[in-house]
């Protein structure tokens, strides 16, 4: 199973290549950012 950091990493991924520059650019950083604190927090 997926972890869900890993799952949050790959949607922010994804929203970088969404053809909406401003919005989808920095809401795919962010989910990006996300999802690498949560994997930091969890500890794995």
């Amino acid at each position: 199973m997926v972890r869900l950091s890993t799952g949050v990493i790959l949607v922010g991924i994804v929203l970088l290549f969404v053809p909406v520059p401003p919005v989808a650019t920095i809401l795919g950083i962010l989910v990006v950012l996300l999802g690498l604190a949560l994997r930091f927090l969890r500890g794995s």
